[in-house]
């Protein structure tokens, strides 16, 4: 570790996404956690990740042949891969002292320096048999056993860092609601000796300037919250009590996001439409806008990089040279995207025995299994889709995703989506891969033809699935939401389903959806194969570009973490540091 303790900002989030074989992360918020973290690592940031350990992972997908959803643990070794480091400490739950340790792993950036993730683990001897289970599985168990996790997760993880002698950190950032008790564990550093009940909002006030908060989610029943008969059970009276008299649980319980946003002195959405709704869920609060990304090196196929390492060789170090993917020939795009699809189609053929054509349009959808993201509106006139394969080419589709074990609608997208592929056996193609995870998400957003996302308006939050497809040259297909309202220029990074006028209507999207395929995009597929690779090449250009990690960790450095002008240490490499003041622009 290069100068560990010169940790000048802490990330906590509930999932991060470290490597692809770890399951440590159920969806798209642990793999964005773990895409910032890798390029807080390339740039050199004084960044620690906090995060728990799930011994048992989210969970291993199985499907049967009509769709149906089981699950099962997910079994790994973190002692193989993980440093279990010494300081213990203690966060008091339900009456009882349960002890917490870390286990670390280190995140190496492009120039060699290095950010530390804790892992938090309460599995240990002096624990009782059902405390060293409360970080086992990510989002399981009732109300208490996740409260418990959330924490061990913010006031756990505050304990440990000090504990690590990490004690020069100067933002604590939540990924989410589930981490914002960090707030508490830090009001009772501020108040020292002082009895929890004498804490005052100028307490509060004062370790607002230390946190910064990003909301994810658009829905105001989706957000995390316990009553406060169940939070003073699991966390204590006396401090529920500080929360209701600091004014840290307006909403008459202990809801997570208005913990964040009361405790924050900077907060953000994660798309500039996102900030919009989050801004109308909550008037009270100023919310900014940072639109998500993804980190380029990982998410872009072998034989890309290959490419840009010969065109633009920058562009690891500056993903904003990609803007320079103007200038590779169209024919080497194609040849790219060529190995990109039949790795993809050899991987499912040999997962599935499905062996599907390699010259035939790929329409890929691969996300959590939600409701909301109407995996199944594609199949909602099987008439029509098969009009559109006799009439402008043959197309073939490819699923994956999972649903949340106690979501039962998610489950029935599954399902649905399984009925249509039987239903269209005879003359289109539909697989659905199970236990999808960041291996098939690398393959699907690289191999494809076109990235499919049709979610119900305003749920996306931002979603970065077409984010990583761009990288790789794939064009989108999808809803104006979330990411895509930045990212979308009509026949030129790819097509929106839905008219503007009418962004609510659901037999609009599904005609234009329809239309789309059937009079512009399969039409230029397969007639003007040129001319497909040219909206290919400019949404690497234009989208590959902007929409990364890279450009997102740096309006963080620059608008949340150190907009005050505080002063921190840049390491690279070396034991060599640089300090650096950085100042709000004007």
């Amino acid at each position: 570790m290069t100068r560990t303790n010169d940790i000048s900002i802490a990330y906590f989030s509930m999932e991060i996404a470290a490597d692809p074989a770890w399951p440590t992360y159920s969806g798209g918020l642990g793999v964005l956690a773990g895409d910032m973290l890798r390029s807080a690592a390339d740039l050199g940031l004084p960044v620690a990740g906090v995060t728990l350990l799930p011994r048992q992972g989210y969970f291993h997908q199985r499907l049967d042949e009509k769709g149906r959803q089981s699950e099962e643990p997910e079994h790994w070794e973190p002692e193989a891969v993980l440093e279990c480091l010494e300081p213990v400490v203690s966060v008091r739950l339900e009456g009882r002292e349960i002890k917490v340790r870390a286990w670390r792993h280190a995140v190496s950036g492009v120039n060699g320096h290095r950010v530390p993730i804790y892992f938090l683990d309460v599995d240990l001897p002096e624990n009782s048999a059902w405390d060293r289970t409360l970080t086992n599985t990510l989002y399981g168990g009732d109300d208490v056993y996740r409260l418990c996790q959330e924490a061990i997760l913010g006031i756990g993880g505050v304990r440990l860092l000090r504990a690590l002698g990490h004690n020069k950190i100067v933002r604590f950032h939540m990924n989410e609601g589930h981490s914002a008790l960090l707030t508490l564990a830090l009001l009772e550093e501020e108040i020292g000796t002082k009895n929890l009940s004498q804490a005052t909002t100028a307490d509060v006030d004062s370790i607002r300037l230390k946190c910064v908060f990003t909301t994810h989610t658009p829905v105001p029943a989706a957000l995390d919250q316990f009553s406060l008969d169940l939070a003073a059970r699991v966390i204590g009276q006396d401090r529920v009590r500080t929360l209701v008299d600091t004014q840290c649980c307006p909403s008459g319980n202990l809801n997570m996001t208005y913990l964040g946003l009361r405790c924050s002195n900077y907060i953000n959405g994660v798309a500039m439409h996102h900030s919009e709704i989050s801004h109308s869920m909550f008037p009270n609060y100023p919310i900014h806008a940072i639109t998500n990304g993804v980190h380029a090196a990982t998410w872009t196929s072998a034989a890309f990089q290959e490419l840009y390492d010969r065109h633009i060789p920058e562009w690891r170090r500056d993903n904003l040279y990609l803007r320079y993917a103007v200038g590779i020939p169209l024919e080497e795009i194609r040849n790219a995207h060529v190995r990109a699809k039949q790795e993809l189609l050899g991987a499912v053929g040999d997962a599935t025995g499905v062996h599907l054509a390699e010259n035939v349009a790929t329409i890929g959808f691969a996300r959590r299994a939600a409701e909301y993201k109407r995996a199944e509106l594609v199949f909602s006139d099987l008439q029509r889709l098969r009009q559109i394969r006799e009439k402008s080419g043959a197309f073939q589709i490819l699923f994956a995703g999972k649903a949340h074990p106690k979501d039962e609608a998610g489950k029935a997208t599954i399902r649905r989506v399984m009925e249509a592929a039987a239903a269209l056996r005879d003359c289109i193609p539909v697989v659905y891969v199970e236990n999808y995870d960041m291996r098939w998400a690398s393959l699907f957003t690289a191999g494809v033809d076109l990235w499919l996302n049709t979610p119900h308006r305003p749920f996306e939050a931002s979603g970065t699935s077409g984010m990583k497809a761009a990288l790789n040259g794939v064009p989108s297909l999808s809803v104006r939401d979330g990411w895509w309202i930045e990212g979308h220029f009509e026949g030129v990074t790819g097509w929106s389903v839905g008219f503007e006028e009418d962004p609510e209507l659901h037999d609009v999207e599904i005609a234009s959806l329809y239309e789309k395929l059937d009079q512009v995009i399969l039409p230029l597929f397969y007639k003007r194969p040129g001319g497909y690779a040219e909206i290919m090449r400019s949404a690497i250009a234009i989208n590959g570009s902007f929409f990364n990690t890279q450009r997102m960790l740096a309006q963080y450095v620059k608008n949340a973490y150190f907009a005050d002008g505080s002063e921190i240490s840049l390491s690279g490499a070396s034991d060599q540091s640089t300090n650096v003041r950085l100042t709000p622009a004007t």
